[in-house]
């Protein structure tokens, strides 16, 4: 209407229609624009006035969110975007200038002009068609128009003045020129939009071969998102597998070590008796190695193995590493040699168990694969950076095996021949460990001539602090006044009976619960001294009874956990629980001894100090002298029984009559109590010897 109008006002004005239609050009113009908008409106019934036709996929009045701006509209303000595949309000519509206009299909002169061609012209002759030259020349002729029609306005106005034969050919030419000017613009235009079309084609394809990469990229990523997360779950399968196997097995494994430890106490115990108890007890121990290599193995690869660093006493660590291996050396008429170069530190910051595994693990591996020469273990210390080297001169690794040898269970063709057997996971933790540690562990070897394993760790030299005290390898058989008494819970009589065999004989009094109930049953009646606490038991676990202790009177009560399960020793469970410390099973004898002075504060008696203690300060049990007789104190039933299940040598049934006996009638408990000392060292004549009448017939 517009264009219609104005091409009316332009005729008019140039003096065609007359001079009424010149002189009221502007009013024609205007009256053409209001008559000719309703007319089309009408011919084509407002259809071209949608730019889409299909219906809209929201109900009236239903709050639609825009894909650009996030706010809600009613759905009479939405429409279905293709450049964004979603819902698009009018007002990012109308701002949205990247789309160029994909909702509305055919708008285009040139899209229209296809159209018409193709309607009007036979299909050989519309495909002979060369669009850009009729879009040049539609160009072309649309300048050419313009300046036409603006030459002849001012051709006519010029004309009513001048003659017509003097203008005629100054405005031919003018009109020459200016098309001649017309025909390279329009060439301009025409390849300015082609190349622009073609610009933004092309533009389109890389923004979707982009598009289609990212989404590739993103189906990778969330492919191994999902194998990650599939892993993990199988990770965590296999650490929960070999975590509840290892307590299965450490559980037995703690009785058979343990009471091959206390077997061995007795000095009694002579020939090939003790032999084969001494077998029992290496066999346990290699199992132990087993268990524990597999457990250290499981905790790296699911990253809860941590440090504990703290000052260490290099030389002194060092030399307890020697008084080690060199037995095991010597053993086997090899010669150990300990060498430093360098200013060794006194102290360091260092994590003493896991630098003692890395270095057992080398040394014995060097004896083990070694029968004739010598061992070295050479320190070099250089600015904070230490460097263990630990050579022998034994079989030696093959270059193929020089990477395999650090995989689990995998040992090297040198290794698989020899008569010496291992786990073969030493190497592999030892490798993980240096790591974890920071550290760098490289091997040098020539098959036949021997191996140098390196070991770089950096190990910061610290001050000596001020509560560090010496520890005596010399045994242990007592503590210092008061006594003190230890209640240990646990639901397996086996392993209640293991902790009080080792710990009566050191001057203990043991109580024995065999659940948490029971164990806070008893906590109401009597408080111990501190409270040695299994995990996995029927009603409470370990972690809820010590939470119902800490919840009730016994806030300031040491506990204790002895656990076969290892991957429970993390110290934010210790922290939420409060509990003091963590052992493991198999005990060592050592490590429960150590924590217990540490909670307890109290003051050991090793076996070279009985010589300098006061008879009154002796270690032992409490009351009766430990074998001092005791017919007197005694029932005689209870005393006949005792006698009875003594030379039958059931060590069970004495230890539940004892402690039976000794709820039943508490004035007899000391006696009772010293009596657990032979019975947990299956001394049972020393027991007859202190329950027997002295008219009794001496034992054969």
């Amino acid at each position: 209407a517009m264009l219609l109008a104005v091409a009316l006002a332009f005729t008019a004005y140039s003096g065609v229609l007359g001079p009424w239609a010149a002189a009221f050009s502007p009013f024609i113009a205007l009256a053409t624009a209001l008559i000719t908008a309703p007319v089309l409106a009408w011919a084509t019934g407002g259809r071209f006035y949608l730019a889409r036709k299909e219906a809209s996929p929201w109900s009236a009045g239903e709050m639609v969110p825009c894909t650009v701006c996030e706010n809600l509209f009613e759905s009479a303000d939405m429409a279905t975007c293709p450049a964004y595949g979603e819902a698009i309000c009018s007002l990012c519509c109308s701002l949205e200038s990247r789309c160029h206009d994909r909702c509305k299909s055919h708008s285009r002169a040139s899209e229209q002009m296809r159209m018409a061609a193709a309607a009007l012209l036979p299909a050989g002759l519309h495909q002979r068609i060369n669009f850009r030259v009729a879009q040049y020349m539609t160009v072309l002729v649309s300048l050419c128009a313009l300046i036409a029609c603006l030459l002849g306005m001012v051709y006519v106005q010029e004309s009513l003045h001048l003659p017509a034969s003097d203008l005629r050919a100054p405005f031919i030419k003018a009109f020459s020129l200016l098309a001649l000017l017309a025909a390279v613009c329009a060439w301009w235009v025409v390849l300015a939009q082609e190349s622009r079309r073609m610009a933004h084609d092309e533009s389109e394809r890389q923004t979707q071969l982009l598009q289609k990469e990212i989404d590739a990229h993103m189906r990778t990523d969330q492919a191994l998102q999902t194998a990650k997360e599939v892993a993990e779950a199988a990770s965590q399968a296999k650490t929960r597998y070999v975590a509840g196997m290892t307590h299965e097995l450490r559980t037995p494994l703690n009785s058979i070590l343990g009471y091959a430890q206390i077997l061995l106490r007795n000095a009694e115990l002579k020939g090939s008796m003790r032999e084969a108890i001494t077998t029992m007890q290496q066999s346990g121990q290699h199992m132990h190695a087993l268990i524990d290599g597999l457990l250290d193995l499981a905790r790296i690869e699911a990253g809860r193995l941590r440090l504990d660093n703290a000052p260490l006493p290099l030389m002194d660590f060092l030399s307890e590493i020697e008084r080690m291996v060199r037995p095991q050396a010597q053993a086997k008429g090899l010669v150990f040699k300990l060498e430093s170069r360098g200013r060794v530190p006194a102290w360091v910051q260092s994590d003493a168990k896991r630098l003692r595994q890395i270095l057992i693990n080398l040394l014995a591996n060097a004896v083990r694969f070694t029968d004739r020469g010598e061992i070295r273990l050479c320190v070099d210390c250089r600015h904070d950076v230490v460097r263990f080297e630990v050579q022998d001169t034994g079989i030696g690794i093959a270059p193929q095996d020089h990477e395999r040898i650090f995989m689990p269970f995998e040992r090297g063709s040198a290794g698989r021949r020899s008569s010496e057997s291992g786990t073969g996971l030493g190497l592999t933790i030892t490798h993980l460990l240096t790591e974890l540690m920071g550290g760098e562990l490289t091997l040098r070897s020539e098959l036949g001539r021997g191996s140098i394993f390196t070991v770089r760790l950096y190990l910061r030299e610290v001050e000596r602090p001020a509560t560090h005290r010496s520890h005596d390898l010399t045994p242990i058989v007592g503590y210092l006044d008061p006594r003190r008494t230890l209640l240990v819970v646990d639901d397996q009589p086996i392993q209640r009976q293991l902790l009080a065999s080792l710990l009566i004989p050191l001057g203990f009094t043991v109580r024995e619960a065999a659940s948490g109930r029971e164990c806070l049953e008893i906590l109401r009646q009597q408080r111990p001294d501190a409270v040695l606490l299994d995990i996995n038991m029927d009603d409470l676990n370990g972690w809820q009874t010590a939470q119902q202790i800490r919840a009730g009177e016994h806030k300031g009560l040491p506990v204790i956990i002895v656990s076969a399960n290892p991957f429970e020793n993390r110290p934010e469970l210790l922290a939420a629980a409060q509990c003091q410390g963590f052992v493991s099973k198999p005990v060592i004898e050592s490590e429960l001894l150590g924590l217990l002075e540490r909670v307890l504060q109290i003051e050991w008696v090793q076996e070279s100090d009985l010589l300098h203690l006061p008879a009154e300060q002796a270690p032992g049990p409490h009351g009766a002298a430990a074998g001092a007789p005791c017919h007197d104190a005694l029932p005689d039933d209870l005393r006949e029984s005792l006698i009875s299940l003594a030379r039958r040598g059931n060590a069970n049934a004495l230890r539940q009559l004892l402690q039976s006996s000794a709820q039943e009638m508490p004035a007899l408990a000391e006696v009772l109590q010293g009596l657990q000392v032979p019975v947990s060292r299956f001394d049972f004549s020393a027991l007859i010897e202190r329950l027997k009448e002295p008219h009794d017939e001496p034992e054969s």
